[in-house]
């Protein structure tokens, strides 16, 4: 965004890339593999928020088997989307303004999934034993957690909302 009066900054190519390769860094060290956090942050960086896969080969000089491996992790985990570019059978690969809000939501039903194995894990172990006391804690945090994140994606629908997005 810039200030009124204020023209545009141009786009500098060296600039982006600083930028996608110091967030991957950044996305890799919080545990997302190196080649899907450089293709997620090449796509968060680009204008219209899509590339194709020959354009995030070429801009990351990497292989289309590299771009491939990694736009189905991002797509699995709903970082992205996958859609056909307008008359031709070509692939290109959306990142949404919601993205982070997606991907989170789509946590949800992890966080069910580990209770569930966490209450059968509670019922396999000895009662009273150290272990249910440590899988008993764990379904607290989860319950927990699951419960902290639904107040907050309702208090980020409302923040949205109030800020005429969506």
């Amino acid at each position: 965004m810039t200030e009124a009066g204020a023209s545009p900054k141009e786009r500098d190519p060296e600039a982006v890339s600083r930028f996608v390769e110091l967030f991957a860094g950044q996305l890799t060290d919080a545990g997302m593999a190196r080649m899907p956090a450089r293709v997620f942050a090449a796509l968060l960086a680009s204008d219209d928020g899509v590339l194709t896969s020959a354009q995030l080969g070429d801009q990351l000089q990497v292989s289309p088997a590299a771009v491939s491996g990694a736009v189905r992790y991002l797509s699995q985990t709903h970082l992205i989307s996958r859609e056909r570019e307008p008359g031709s059978r070509r692939e290109r690969y959306r990142v949404h303004n919601n993205q982070w809000y997606e991907a989170i939501a789509n946590r949800e039903g992890l966080l069910r999934n580990w209770q569930s194995a966490v209450r059968e894990g509670v019922t396999t172990v000895s009662p009273g034993s150290p272990a249910e006391r440590r899988l008993r804690e764990t379904l607290e945090f989860f319950e927990f957690i699951e419960g902290e994140l639904n107040d907050m994606m309702r208090r980020w629908r409302e923040k949205r909302g109030a800020a005429g997005g969506a």
